[in-house]
């Protein structure tokens, strides 16, 4: 429960360990592609989050076969040197798993917390994420010790061994569409997330992204896109209602946003376009409709917030009726 009504995961009230990981374990099973954690120390329901790199590598040694990565990977968490280490030996461990998102981070309130860096200027974090990466990168390829002298990082020296199981490194992602940032992600980049927005935005940040991989002399198809989203299916239309109102029952003092309320109450049968325009909600049809006209944008991945775990309900309904459907394109 991070945040507003309906945020993420509004199902999930108390934060169980075990329960996330067994829940990151059936996805494996199911046949999802890749498994994320958002990369905080402070967030949700009583301030409760697990740390990323540490649950990651529980998950390293309990999964098979998806990919493992940090969400908006905080760039301030981790010395760039030690982040190599650490990713390099999660790549390891996972047997060649790991994807490295680059973020400039998100969470001024938690970094000051922690007593870590976090400039005012966005270009500045970015910056520092950049120099940073480039830091990560050259340990992961060198078969030599390190002697980095960037402007904000250094190291003497520095041995990365043994190196990362993929070659020439584990992928390398980015988020959000500063100027700066796809600027770096067509530079670097195997990989770019999009924060839920509507259709028209994604497709101006999509357009964005392939004019950066212009000005660098690269084809904007050797990126995998990812979309972020909320997902709510359900077998039958009618239990949309049901599902929304049980959540909302379990915070009574919240009110839902006032554009929900008339949906909530029958006295209007359309979900509001704040819903409709971010989410993927409905059953497995509508549900593949509209993961179709992302397809058709150029999104080829999907990264997916259950709106009902900690219930498997969604998460196996998905698997069952959904993914067949996309297999042959996947």
């Amino acid at each position: 429960m991070p945040g507003p009504r309906f945020f993420r995961t509004p199902n999930y009230t108390a934060l169980s360990p075990s329960v996330t990981l067994d829940l990151a374990r059936r996805a494996d099973q199911l046949g999802y592609d890749s498994l994320w954690l958002a990369d905080h120390l402070i967030l949700g329901h009583d301030d409760a989050v697990l740390e990323g790199w540490t649950t990651l590598a529980a998950l390293a040694g309990s999964t098979q076969r998806a990919r493992l990565g940090l969400l908006q990977q905080a760039h301030y968490f981790r010395h760039p040197a030690l982040a190599a280490k650490m990713g390099a030996t999660l790549d390891q461990i996972s047997g060649g798993r790991f994807i490295f998102f680059a973020a400039a981070a998100f969470g001024e309130t938690e970094h000051h917390a922690y007593g870590l860096p976090y400039p005012d200027e966005a270009e500045e974090r970015i910056a520092a994420t950049v120099e940073g990466l480039e830091l990560t990168l050259a340990l992961w390829q060198s078969e030599s010790p390190v002697t980095f002298n960037g402007a904000r990082y250094q190291t003497k020296d520095a041995v990365c061994h043994p190196r990362p199981v993929q070659l020439p490194h584990p992928p390398v992602w980015f988020g959000e569409a500063h100027p700066d940032t796809l600027a770096a992600c067509a530079r670097f980049g195997q990989g770019w997330n999009s924060l839920p927005v509507g259709r028209v935005a994604l497709k101006q940040n999509l357009a964005a992204l392939a004019a950066a991989c212009d000005q660098v002399g690269r084809d904007v198809d050797d990126i995998e896109r990812s979309l972020e989203s909320q997902i709510l299916i359900v077998e039958g239309r009618d239990q949309v209602r049901e599902k929304l109102q049980a959540m909302a029952d379990l915070e009574p003092g919240k009110s839902p946003d006032p554009d929900v309320v008339p949906y909530l109450s029958g006295a209007s049968d359309n979900l509001p376009e704040s819903i409709t325009s971010t989410w993927l909600i409905g059953t497995p049809e509508e549900i593949s409709q509209q993961l179709s006209s992302y397809i058709e944008l150029g999104i080829d991945h999907f990264l997916l917030w259950f709106m009902d775990a900690p219930q498997t309900h969604g998460l196996e309904l998905f698997a069952d009726t959904v993914m067949p459907r996309f297999a042959t394109s996947a």
